[in-house]
C-alpha cells in the first residue's frame, strides 16, 4: 500500500478548508479500506505495523560532517525513548525512535524524509536540517508533521505540516540586532555563503533598524573553511574605520564559529575595542571556555537564545533524562540549543499523545490535534504553544511562527548569564523585516 490517507496543501490563497480536508480524508479512507479488503493488513500512518502499543517517530540531524553537526539531538531522542519507556511509555504506548544522518546534504536529507514515510512514522521530532526544500515535499506528501525543527530555514515557518517550538534564526537575529543597536558602532555580520545564509542579514538589520541603527555590513564566508583570517581582518577594519564608537562583529557560522574566533583572536590584537556578539547555537558555554573564558573574545558579548540559560531549574527534567539514560554520552550537552529543542519537541509529542487518550495515534491524528488548537505547556521554557494555519506573523511570511520570544544573555567573567529577566518578544521587529523568499 502506498501513500497516506490525506495530504495537506501549502499556504496559498486557496488553502484547503477543514471541510475540504475532511472530503479528502473520506476518499482516502475508502481507498485504504479497499486495500485492506485486498489483504494489505495495516492502514499506513498508524502504528499497527509495529504493534498497536508502539509509536514510531524519527529524529534527524547532521553528524560527522565538515560543517554544522548536531549529534546530540538524535542521541538525546534515543535517551528520551529509553527514559519514557522505562516509565511505561506514553499512555501505555512504547516510543520507538528512528534516527537519520542528513550529512548536511540535500540528497541525504531527502532520503531521511523518504525513510520516515516508508517507516510510517507519526512525526519527525526535534530535528535539524538546512535542506527543507529537499525533505518537506516527502513529509507533506505523506502527511507527516515536523515538530520542533531547529528553525534554521524559512520553510519551517511556512509549511502547514511544520510545528516549530521556537522562533528560529529570525527571532534570534532580530533580538540580537535590537540589543546591539544601543551599544555598537558599525556592525559586521559574518555568515555562510549559502541560501540559508542569505536570509540572515535582513533579520539582523530589522533589529538594528528598530533601535535606530544603520544596517549591518554583510560579509559572506565559506561554511566549511579551515580558517577565516581574511574575513576576520576585513571585519575588524570595517568596524573601526571612520568612527570612534566601538564596533561589533557578529559571526553566525554555526559549528565554524570556533574556527572564525581562532582567526579573530589573532587579528584582534590591533583592535582591542571591537566586541563580538552572536546567537546561541553558534556559541555555548563550552565554546566560551575553549576561547579563553573571561580573557577570551566573547567576554562582554551579547548572545540571544530561545530559552532560559542552561543553569535555570526549568531544565531539571531534561537533565534528569540525561542523568538516568545518557550519563557519560559526550554527544549530549544540556547547554546545547539542539538538545534543548529536542527535549521541548518530545515534551510536545508527549502531550499530543496524551490528549488522544486511547484513540489512534497516527500522523493524521497527531497533526489534527495541533491544527485543532491543542495548547502545549513546556514548564516555562517557552510560552504556551498553540499552532494555527495562519498566525500573527503570516503577513510577513512566517505563518507558522508561534513563539517569537528570545532571551538575552551576556558573557560575564567567562560565564553565560542572563542579561535581562524573562523573554523579549520580537514579533513587532519581525513584522518590519525585509526578508525575500
Amino acid at each position: 500500500m502506498t501513500g497516506r490517507r490525506r495530504t495537506r496543501s501549502t499556504f496559498l490563497p486557496g488553502l484547503l478548508t477543514r471541510h475540504a480536508r475532511n472530503g479528502i480524508l473520506t476518499a482516502g479512507t475508502a481507498v485504504a479500506c479497499a486495500s485492506l479488503l485486498a489483504g494489505c493488513g495495516v492502514v499506513p500512518g498508524t502504528t499497527g505495523d509495529v504493534g498497536a502499543d508502539t509509536i514510531t517517530v524519527m529524529t534527524w540531524a547532521p553528524q560527522s560532517t565538515e560543517a554544522t553537526n548536531k549529534p546530540g539531538m538524535p542521541a538525546f531522542a534515543l535517551a528520551y525513548a529509553r527514559w519514557i519507556n522505562a516509565k511505561g511509555g506514553i499512555n501505555g504506548r512504547k516510543l520507538n525512535v528512528l534516527t537519520c544522518n542528513d550529512h548536511n546534504d540535500s540528497v541525504a536529507a531527502a532520503k531521511c524524509a523518504r525513510r520516515a514515510a516508508k517507516e510510517n512514522v507519526v512525526a519527525v521530532v526535534g530535528s535539524y536540517s538546512q535542506y527543507a526544500d529537499s525533505f518537506f515535499p516527502s513529509l507533506e506528501g505523506a502527511g507527516i508533521p515536523y515538530i520542533g525543527g531547529y528553525g534554521i530555514t524559512n520553510a519551517e515557518f511556512t509549511s502547514p505540516l511544520s510545528y516549530p517550538v521556537n522562533g528560529g534564526q529570525p527571532a534570534l537575529l532580530a533580538g540580537l540586532g535590537s540589543a546591539l543597536a544601543a551599544d555598537c558602532g558599525p556592525v559586521v555580520l559574518i555568515r555562510p555563503d549559502t541560501i540559508t545564509g542569505d536570509q540572515l542579514p535582513p533579520l539582523l538589520d530589522s533589529g538594528l533598524k528598530a533601535g535606530g541603527h544603520r544596517a549591518s555590513n554583510d560579509q559572506r564566508a565559506a561554511e566549511d573553511a579551515t580558517e577565516y583570517d581574511g574575513q576576520a581582518e576585513r571585519a575588524l577594519r570595517t568596524t573601526t574605520t571612520g568612527t570612534e564608537d566601538r564596533g561589533c562583529v557578529v559571526p553566525a557560522l554555526g559549528d565554524r564559529n570556533g574556527t572564525f574566533m581562532d582567526s579573530f583572536r589573532r587579528a584582534r590584537e590591533d583592535y582591542p575595542e571591537v566586541r563580538t556578539a552572536t546567537v546561541l547555537g553558534s556559541v555555548d558555554q563550552t565554546a566560551i571556555d575553549a576561547t579563553g573564558g573571561a580573557s577570551g573574545p566573547y567576554e562582554g558579548s551579547y548572545i540571544t537564545g530561545w530559552y532560559p540559560v542552561a543553569s535555570d531549574p526549568r531544565w531539571d527534567g531534561m537533565k534528569r533524562v540525561i542523568r538516568e539514560q545518557a550519563f557519560g554520552d559526550n554527544r549530549i550537552d544540556p547547554a546545547d540549543a539542539g538538545v534543548q529543542t529536542t527535549w521541548i519537541a518530545y515534551t510536545v509529542l508527549r502531550q499530543i499523545v496524551e490528549s488522544l487518550g486511547d484513540g489512534e495515534v497516527s500522523a493524521d491524528t497527531v497533526a489534527e490535534a495541533m491544527d485543532d488548537g491543542l495548547k502545549v505547556t513546556t514548564g516555562g521554557l517557552t510560552p504556551t504553544l498553540r499552532w494555527r494555519f495562519q498566525d500573527k506573523l503570516a503577513a510577513v511570511g512566517f505563518p507558522r511562527l508561534v513563539n517569537a520570544n528570545v532571551t538575552l544573555q551576556v558573557v560575564r567573567e567567562g560565564r553565560l548569564v542572563s542579561a535581562r529577566k524573562g523573554f523579549v518578544d520580537t514579533t513587532r521587529t519581525l513584522e518590519n523585516a525585509d526578508v525575500n523568499y
